[in-house]
Parts: C-alpha cells; structure tokens; sequence
C-alpha cells in the first residue's frame, strides 16, 4: 500500500490562494506521487465555500490550536471575522484526508489554514510568528502528520520509510 498524501492545491498549480493565484512547488517527486496515485489534492478554503479571490485572512489572539478551542479568531482585513467558514474548512481537509487514508499532509505555510510552521500575527503587516494553522493543528491532533513546503526533503524521506514499514 503506497503512503497517500493531502497536498494544498495552491502547491499542485490551482489558483485558489486568497489572491486568486497559486504558489505551485515544481518538483519532480511531486509529478511522480500524483502520477501513482498518491497525492489528494484539497483547498480546505474553497470547500468550505469561501470565494476565489478574496479578502486575507489571519489568526487573531493565537494560533490554529486556540482556534479549534474559541480562543483566537480569523479575521479578514477588513475586520469581518470568518472564524466558523475556517473551522469549517479543517474539518473538511481532516474529513478528506480521513477518506481517503491519508497519513501525511503537504500544506501552505503562513495560511491561518494550512500553515504548519509559521502564520501571520494578526496585523495584516505581513509578520509571521511560530505557529499553526486551524487545518494543520486539527490533521495533527489526529495523527496525520503536515510538512510545509519547505519540508519536502523530509517528507520525502517519511513517505520513504512509511513505504518500507508497509511493504513489509
């Protein structure tokens, strides 16, 4: 059984970032994985409904895990706060990645939704801190683990080793 992996859409080409455009991760093991299957492709934001493009969303007062609790909020630039459209969204990448056996996640750093490493503060200044989106805690607490896009050499060796655990 090969290791399927939930991959953000924006890094497989598809223009659904905030701004209507994509942030597509060229890599060859990225073309081979989609080519055996592996790869379930998923924009959490665009399934829970939200418009392409539209306004930024950050992480206000905390970080994805203070979100799934009520204790930080997502609010657009504008101050509209979009909380529950987010929520939604992880629970959708979770409920994807559920179904479609998924151990492993590659997602977006710094989206208040898929970022693993790093999301914005909060200030719509462009400043990042250490944390993690809704989509990314809510996959982690239940065991899948999420890469950023700057962690494909690791996760490459993780698929590698998950690989020659199931084959045996």
């Amino acid at each position: 059984m090969k290791t399927k992996i939930l991959v953000s859409a924006c890094l497989m080409g598809f223009k659904v970032r905030y701004n209507g455009q994509d942030k597509p991760l060229i890599a060859e093991v990225l073309a081979s994985w989609q080519q055996e299957q592996r790869l379930v492709v998923h924009c959490p934001e665009l399934a829970a409904g939200l418009a392409t493009p539209r306004l930024p969303a950050e992480l206000v007062g905390g970080g994805g895990q203070e979100a799934l609790k009520g204790m930080a909020t997502i609010l657009e630039s504008d101050g509209t706060d979009v909380s529950q459209h987010y929520l939604l969204a992880a629970w959708l990448a979770l409920k994807t990645a559920q179904d479609s056996g998924c151990q492993l996640a590659l997602m977006t750093d710094g989206s208040p939704t898929c970022g693993s490493q790093k999301i914005y503060d909060g200030s719509f200044q462009g400043v990042t801190q250490p944390g993690m989106g809704v989509a990314a805690a809510l996959l982690r607490q239940h065991g899948i683990e999420v890469y950023a896009q700057t962690e494909l050499v690791e996760l490459i060796a993780r698929v590698d080793e998950l690989d020659k655990a199931n084959s045996s």
